[in-house]
């Protein structure tokens, strides 16, 4: 085993969007920690998603491969593909003691608890989501509550039966119970190197966070969502595509509806008809504020302990969330920039440059050789990720690493309102964003440098045939190029 090999935090939120961050230009919300970690830190500012549904994104960056190659597009599968090797297995054989807290939905967790692959974590701490299942046989946070916390569990999340509503209060909540199982896990006395991968389902629906963080936002203060009246008309294109919201609706209209009698079944898949968007980023916002103030906890407790300046960390989410943007909520088959534009910061005292924002196009397929790289681990050749890691240390080339980035959907979703057979691909240059449904005889381009909002799809019209042409050029060459050429090559015949 290698000598002095950072300790590593792997903080990856669920659905986070890449525009909620005070210090990259929110001033509608409040997230201090993060502040301060990107000014101890390296930010990039153009992280892209693998895909924008949870298990494809999770298994691209955990393994440092994309979609088309891990062959891992579905949630619910029954099992993730056993040929594919993760980074925490290849960081276990490397004599680190890996941790899991949270969830990590490589395939089904249906009954509270999915098929675990050979993904090297000696410690598993397992919480798949926040509400739907109260079995504390199968969930470790729900065991916390009634073992630790003696309190009643149907009791407890009863109230929480809305799409957006006030949660369970903090010292109850899963986040609150990450960071005690993380700082329990870094105080165990080991002779080793550790790492750690802290999953927190927030800001994930239902929009619940505690009563005191939703207090703190007044959905009268906050901007709308992206969103014009011809959305609703526009979207009806999609009408085939698999998604949670099927139908745009106008996102300024009414409140939240009441839920059902007996409440929704499970509010964090299934999307109302009508809601308020304002009233949405007010909940959404203030989960995203308990996620940080707990982030800021297990830094500190890191400084306190002496163990921050040989600490890598890592702050970044799967993928994020509509949010109301073009009368949509929720994921599904789309590629605007709530949901495939996602934050990711990097902090290591010492070896990484600090306060520095990129502008780079980067991929989460790059975080696994990015890891090893940092652990001065040889990135094994199947590995389709670019390494961050020397960037980051020399502070060179700053604002470059990737020409393009890819997303890709392939019957993702599994808990889509109408199941349909979607497959699309999404390529980004920095300025222009290539969006196919195949399949269905159309597709979406952007020019996101002139429209960020994404209202002119000049798919049809608004771009000259030669630059179509060129832009399907290149999208057909990004995407083939995320298919791996399978086992490496020993001889020439």
């Amino acid at each position: 085993m290698k000598k002095n090999l950072p300790n590593i935090i792997w903080y990856c939120t669920d659905q986070q969007r890449f525009d909620t961050i005070n210090g990259l230009g929110n001033q509608y919300i409040n997230t201090p920690n993060i502040n301060k970690f990107m000014k101890n830190g390296y930010t990039f500012k153009n992280a892209y998603v693998q895909s924008p549904i949870c298990t494809p994104s999770r298994a691209s960056f955990l393994t440092g491969r994309y979609p088309a190659s891990t062959h891992a597009h579905r949630n619910g599968a029954e099992h993730f593909p056993d040929h594919e090797v993760l980074v925490t297995k290849i960081l276990k054989d490397a004599g680190y003691d890996c941790g899991l807290i949270g969830k990590l939905h490589l395939s089904s967790a249906e009954g509270g608890v999915e098929k675990r692959t050979d993904d090297g974590y000696n410690t598993f701490y397992y919480s798949h989501d926040s509400t739907p299942k109260l079995n504390p046989e199968t969930d470790d946070y729900k065991r916390w509550i009634v073992e630790e916390k003696k309190q009643n569990l149907k009791k407890l999340f009863e109230p929480v039966n809305n799409f957006c509503c006030d949660g369970v209060p903090e010292e109850f909540h899963q986040t609150t119970w990450c960071t005690e199982m993380a700082i329990k896990f870094i105080n165990k006395k080991r002779k080793g190197p550790w790492m750690l991968s802290i999953n927190p389902f927030d800001p994930h629906p239902p929009f619940d966070p505690p009563k005191e963080y939703r207090k703190k936002y007044n959905p009268d203060d906050l901007p709308g969502p992206l969103f014009k009246l011809n959305d609703i008309e526009r979207q009806k294109k999609f009408k085939e595509v698999c998604q949670q919201a099927v139908n745009a609706v106008n996102p300024g209209g009414e409140n939240p509806p009441p839920p059902p009698e007996g409440g929704y079944k499970n509010p964090g898949n299934w999307p109302p008809e009508s809601f308020n968007g304002k009233i949405v980023k007010a909940h959404y916002y203030a989960m995203i504020e308990l996620l940080d103030k707990h982030f800021g906890i297990l830094i500190n407790h890191l400084e306190e302990i002496g163990q921050l300046q040989n600490t890598l960390i890592i702050f970044h989410s799967d993928h994020g969330e509509m949010l109301g943007d073009h009368g949509l909520i929720y994921k599904g088959s789309r590629f605007f920039e709530g949901l495939v534009h996602v934050p990711l910061m990097f902090s290591w005292p010492g070896k990484i440059k600090s306060d520095i924002v990129s502008s780079a196009l980067v991929e989460l397929v790059d975080l696994a050789p990015t890891i090893l790289d940092a652990a001065g681990i040889n990135i094994p050749y199947y590995m389709q990720g670019k390494s961050l890691f020397e960037k980051m240390c020399s502070g060179n080339d700053v604002n470059f690493h990737k020409h393009v980035v890819v997303s890709e959907f392939n019957d993702s979703l599994g808990s889509p309102r109408i199941v349909r057979d979607t497959h699309a691909t999404m390529t980004f240059d920095g300025r222009y964003k290539t969006i196919i449904y195949h399949g269905l005889g159309f597709g979406e381009i952007y020019d996101i440098e002139n429209d960020p909002g994404e209202f002119e799809d000049l798919w049809e019209k608004g771009i000259n045939d030669k630059l179509k042409l060129k832009l399907m050029h290149s999208h057909i060459d990004a995407i083939m190029n995320t298919s791996s050429a399978g086992i490496q090559r020993k001889g020439r015949f």
